[in-house]
C-alpha cells in the first residue's frame, strides 16, 4: 500500500479518535442530549443533501460508460438484495423493521469518497481516478435510492399491517411518497432534473452547495467517534464482524467474478471496480442507522473494523489483480 493511502487511512482513524475523545469528555453534552444523533441529523438533512444535489446536477451523464456501470452495479445490487433478503427472512417480530436495509447498506455501500478517492489516485493515477469518479458519481443515486425504497416499504408495512393485508395500492402510495420526500432521494431527483434541464448552477448556489458538501467527510468521521463513545459496541461486535467480512470479502468476490468473467472487464477498469468493492463500510451506513434509529452501535463498529481490515487486505487484492492481468 502506498504511503499516500496509508497516510489517508491514519488521518481518518485519528479524526474518528478525536470524535471519540469529544464524546468521552462530553464536550457536546451528555447522553440525554444525544449529540451523536443531533450531528447525524445535521449530516442527513443539511450537508449530505447538498453534496448529493451538487453531484447529480453536475455529472456528465452522457460520458458514463454503460459496460463499466453494469459490471459494478449489477453484482453490487445482487449482494445488496441477497443480504436484505436473508435479513428479512431471519427477522422476527422483535426485530426492528429497518434492520435488513441497515445491514444491506453496510455491506454494499463503501467509503468511496474520503477513502476511495485518495486510494484511486495513489494506486491508479489520473486515469484510474477518472474511472473511480465515474462510478462514485452514481454510487449514491443507485444504492441509496434502492435502499431508501426498501426501508420505507418495510416501515410502511410495520406501521399499517391492516393496510398491507388489504392491498398493494395504499401501501405503495405511502412507500413512494416517503421514498421521494426523503432527505437522500429528493436532492438526487432534483439534481437529476436540473442536470437534464441543461442549465448551469448559479455561481452563488454552487458555492454554497460546495461549501456544505465539503463538511460531509469530517462531520461523518467525527460522528463515528461520537457514536463509539455514546453507544459503545458491547453486544454488537458479532454483527459488526459479520458485516465487515461480507463487505471486505463477499462483495469484492462477487464484483470480481461478475465484472471479469461475466461482463468481460479487463485492465484498469477492472482494477478500479474491484478496489471500489474492497473499500470499508462507508459513513452513510451510520447516517442511515441514525435516521432509522436502528443498529447504530453495530454500524459504528463495522465502519471501524472494516477500515482496519482494509489496511490489511488491500495489498492482497492489488496483488491478486496484478496476477490476473499477467
Amino acid at each position: 500500500m502506498s504511503a499516500a493511502v496509508l497516510g489517508k487511512l491514519l488521518a481518518i482513524l485519528v479524526t474518528v479518535a478525536l470524535g471519540w475523545l469529544a464524546g468521552k469528555l462530553r464536550w457536546l453534552g451528555d447522553a440525554q442530549v444525544d449529540p451523536a444523533r443531533v450531528l447525524g441529523n445535521a449530516a442527513f438533512y443539511i450537508f449530505v443533501p447538498a453534496l448529493l444535489f451538487r453531484t447529480t446536477a453536475r455529472v456528465d451523464l452522457g460520458a458514463l460508460p454503460a459496460d463499466l456501470l453494469l459490471a459494478y452495479f449489477v453484482p453490487t445490487l445482487a449482494v445488496l438484495f441477497a443480504v436484505y433478503g436473508v435479513q428479512q427472512w431471519r427477522r422476527d417480530a422483535s426485530t426492528a423493521p429497518a434492520v435488513p436495509a441497515v445491514r444491506a447498506i453496510a455491506v454494499s455501500y463503501g467509503n468511496a469518497v474520503q477513502m476511495g478517492i485518495p486510494m484511486a489516485a495513489a494506486m491508479f493515477g489520473e486515469a484510474g481516478l477518472g474511472i473511480h469518479l465515474m462510478l462514485v458519481s452514481v454510487h449514491g443515486l443507485i444504492l441509496l435510492s434502492v435502499l431508501t425504497a426498501l426501508v420505507e416499504l418495510d416501515l410502511a408495512r410495520a406501521r399499517s399491517p391492516r393496510q398491507a393485508g388489504a392491498g398493494l395500492g395504499p401501501l405503495l402510495r405511502s412507500t413512494v411518497r416517503n421514498t421521494v420526500i426523503h432527505p437522500v432521494v429528493l436532492p438526487v431527483l432534483a439534481g437529476l432534473a436540473w442536470n437534464l434541464s441543461g442549465l448551469p448552477l448559479p455561481a452563488l448556489v454552487d458555492e454554497v452547495l460546495q461549501l456544505l458538501g465539503t463538511a460531509v467527510v469530517p462531520l461523518c468521521l467525527v460522528l463515528i467517534g461520537l457514536s463509539l463513545a455514546y453507544y459503545g459496541v458491547q453486544g454488537h461486535l458479532r454483527g459488526a464482524v459479520g458485516v465487515t467480512l461480507m463487505k471486505l470479502l463477499l462483495l469484492l468476490a462477487v464484483v470480481l467474478v461478475a465484472a471479469r468473467w461475466g461482463f468481460g472487464l479487463r485492465g484498469l477498469p477492472l482494477s478500479v471496480a474491484v478496489m471500489l468493492a474492497a473499500l470499508p463500510v462507508g459513513s452513510n451506513a451510520l447516517i442511515f442507522a441514525q435516521r432509522y434509529k436502528t443498529l447504530q452501535p453495530e454500524a459504528t463498529a463495522g465502519i471501524v473494523l472494516s477500515t482496519v481490515g482494509f489496511m490489511l487486505s488491500a495489498p492482497l487484492w492489488l496483488a491478486l489483480l496484478g496476477w490476473l492481468e499477467r
